[in-house]
């Protein structure tokens, strides 16, 4: 039997703001100091009253705008209550029936919902105890909700990661799971028709490959569990990393457990009252979004899919390689020998270091790196040992270059005494030449551009070789 999967997904993200969502303690994810940013408001002391965070509610507005959803002309706050070591109130101030946003889509995904809410503290185990820190007990956190759209691993995996770089280029969030400062929760179920089965909520994931690994996992379990004749219970499970498989943590509760209702101690929003909520004042704040940003590059320089998926994966590779084809004029031909060079070469640098430094190097001196190789002064190895000395020291390229002895040699005279020395080290080769082999050409080129380190200019070199072998 065919089992459809069936996947909606809840993220939390906390919010760049200056203070927590309630009141005016810093708010400092950084923070290694436990409990020193807090105050009497998020700690809930008698007779202190929450005052509503303005830029957290402006970051959710602009999201909202992004992706498309319908701003609420009115909208609440409510008390979620529960209790838990890390929620000092006894309940958390979150929204229900009215939330920021409905509706809207992202990545081909349609959103259910999004809104405001509190985070809580941070609970720490360790052996025989447990500890509290609040200092992100109150910070801003958005809760988005997708409808249950998604049917593979992939796509909610594709989902996650779209919705990360969308809060990093509007500025809403940093968004580092590994940081706990985006946390994804999966609610899977699978059926043998169109209804949809027991639902089952999975947190605890901490990365986007984890994210597909749960899901995929998940669907694996609820399916071999009914095709051997059990039921799915609906419960919330935690992921084992190291296992790599769900747990069992709790027996999922209902909204009415939380005992929601509006919460008395803040106001009433009506953002239609608010000039700077205007759907024309937010929607010109916002900077060129993700799938904007794909589309420019696709149609202006006729770079390739992959090419684009790299460069528009962060912000900062975006923002470097605008400056990049800035200053190369928008050549389509510099701009796309720009980005394989940015892709394969400067990338697979950085990749060796284990950090991308794109905000430290100068995208002018990357410009002329490449112009350098446009214009034949360069040749492509001379071009991949000056990146190499600018990534390590910085500096200009032609200066580094000429230091090097990179700059791309054209005189016939001197490169006639490289393909000499060549011809004389490689009889063999020489010979299958003449022989009719003449593939071996190329291994010879290789060997002359070696041997000049580089700086042989390889259509003169080539020539050369062929005169030499007449």
């Amino acid at each position: 039997m065919v089992y459809r999967p069936t996947i909606g997904l809840e993220v939390h993200a906390e919010l760049n703001t200056r203070t927590k969502m309630f009141c005016d303690s810093k708010n400092d994810p950084d923070e290694t100091q436990p409990n020193k940013n807090i105050c009497p408001v998020c700690m809930a002391h008698p007779g202190t009253l929450p005052v509503i965070n303005q830029e957290a509610v402006k970051h959710v507005v602009r999201i909202g705008t992004a992706i498309g959803g319908k701003i609420a002309d009115f909208t609440e706050f409510d008390r979620k209550s529960y209790f838990y070591p890390d929620i000092p109130k006894g309940y958390q101030i979150s929204q229900y029936e009215h939330p920021l946003i409905s509706g809207g889509e992202l990545a081909g995904v349609q959103i259910t919902r999004v809104h405001l809410e509190e985070d809580t503290a941070r609970s720490i185990h360790s052996t025989g105890k447990s500890l509290v820190d609040f200092n992100r007990a109150g910070l801003p956190l958005m809760e988005l909700v997708t409808e249950p759209v998604i049917h593979d691993a992939e796509t909610a995996g594709k989902f996650a990661r779209e919705l990360q770089l969308l809060l990093r280029t509007l500025g809403a969030g940093n968004a580092n799971l590994e940081k706990g400062e985006m946390r994804i929760e999966a609610n899977i179920s699978v059926s043998s028709d169109d209804t949809f089965g027991t639902k089952v909520e999975v947190k605890n994931i901490n990365s986007f490959r984890s994210v597909e690994r749960a899901i995929a996992y998940e669907i694996d379990r609820q399916t071999k569990l009914i095709e051997a004749g059990g039921k799915v219970s609906q419960e919330t499970r935690g992921w084992d990393e190291g296992k790599q498989e769900t747990f069992h943590q709790r027996f999922k509760e209902g909204s009415a457990d939380y005992r929601y209702f509006p919460e008395p101690d803040l106001p009433k929003l009506y953002l239609s009252e608010i000039p700077a909520f205007a759907s024309d004042v937010v929607r010109a704040s916002l900077p060129e979004l993700p799938w904007e940003r794909r589309t420019r590059y696709a149609e202006k320089y006729a770079l390739k899919e992959s090419d684009v998926e790299y460069i528009a994966a962060t912000p900062e590779r975006a923002t470097f390689f605008d400056a990049v084809t800035n200053a190369l004029n928008h050549n389509r031909d510099a701009v796309a020998l720009a980005a394989n060079y940015m892709i394969s070469d400067l990338g697979g640098l950085y990749a060796k270091r284990g950090t991308e430094s794109y905000a430290t190097f100068d995208p002018r001196h990357f410009a002329e790196l490449i112009e350098l190789v446009v214009s034949n002064k360069l040749s492509s190895r001379g071009a991949k040992d000056t990146l190499l000395i600018m990534v390590e020291k910085g500096g200009e390229p032609e200066a580094i270059a000429e230091a090097a002895g990179l700059m791309q040699n054209s005189d016939p005279e001197a490169l006639t005494q490289v393909v000499s020395a060549v011809l004389l080290a490689e009889p063999k080769a020489v010979e299958e030449y003449r022989a009719g082999k003449t593939a071996i050409l190329q291994y010879l080129l290789g060997r002359a551009m070696k041997e000049s380190r580089g700086a042989g200019n390889p259509e003169t070199l080539k020539n050369l070789i062929i005169e030499a072998l007449k």
